[in-house]
């Protein structure tokens, strides 16, 4: 899990929505959880906005004369992830980490592929102690949480093919993503979803989001150790090319 420099970026069709994070892994009984968004704590309930909601668009493409074209035409696609920075598990041990592995492995997506990126933030962030983030996290699931989102999108029916990235935290994905995934319509959508892990792969992601992007058709997903996250382009492109995102 390398880092960059947080930093608002945009390219074509993409819009990423905050600052660049680090993530890492989280162990709560004995298991390590990969980390991704940042800081603090969610209390459950329904999607609502401490900020106001913005949509990713496209963002319209400069020319030489000054005028400006639309994004290509042909399937939109949306990579939506959360990411969280902070104190994080790195190889048995600790690190602080600037940017979130999961964010790392998002922005590799978002510079081969044409889309649009939205990323997700809680309305009460996760701490950046460790210790604090893994205790949150074993409430929120044993309770069932819905942590509400700082910036839901009010809709994805612009969009064909959604990627759904997190980290994985005691084998299975943050309870946001929950909220994220239950409260858009995914019917007739296909959706990729991909990882930032310590120890579990893949955990239970691929049965919470059968679960809750109801009517998607959901795809294999991809799977980076965190500490790693960096250093897998060549397994990003075959995912991208076998999901039929990349040439």
């Amino acid at each position: 899990m390398t880092g960059t420099d947080p930093s608002p970026q945009q390219s074509r069709r993409a819009i990423l929505r905050g600052g660049l994070l680090l993530t890492g892994a989280l162990t709560t009984g004995g298991l390590a959880v990969a980390c991704s968004t940042p800081t603090s704590s969610t209390p459950p309930g329904a999607t609502t906005a401490t900020s106001s909601p913005v949509a990713p668009t496209p963002t319209p493409l400069p020319t030489a004369d000054g005028s400006t074209v639309a994004p290509s035409a042909g399937p939109r696609t949306l990579l939506a992830y959360f990411s969280r920075p902070g104190e994080n598990y790195y190889r048995g041990g600790r690190r602080d980490l600037d940017v979130g592995n999961t964010e790392v492995l998002a922005r590799q997506i978002a510079g081969l592929i044409d889309c649009d990126t939205y990323r997700i933030e809680a309305a009460d962030p996760y701490s950046d102690s460790y210790d604090d983030t893994v205790g949150r996290n074993v409430r929120e699931a044993n309770s069932d949480a819905r942590p509400r989102i700082a910036n839901p999108l009010p809709s994805i029916e612009q969009y064909d093919n959604i990627l759904i990235g997190s980290p994985i935290w005691n084998v299975r994905t943050p309870m946001i993503m929950m909220t994220f995934a239950e409260g858009l319509n995914f019917t007739g959508k296909t959706v990729h979803p991909f990882v930032t892990y310590a120890v579990s792969g893949l955990g239970r992601a691929q049965s919470n989001y059968e679960d809750a992007c109801r009517g998607a058709d959901l795809r294999a997903g991809l799977a980076v150790q965190g500490e790693e996250a960096a250093d897998h382009e060549d397994d990003v492109r075959a995912w991208l090319r076998d999901g039929s995102l990349l040439a």
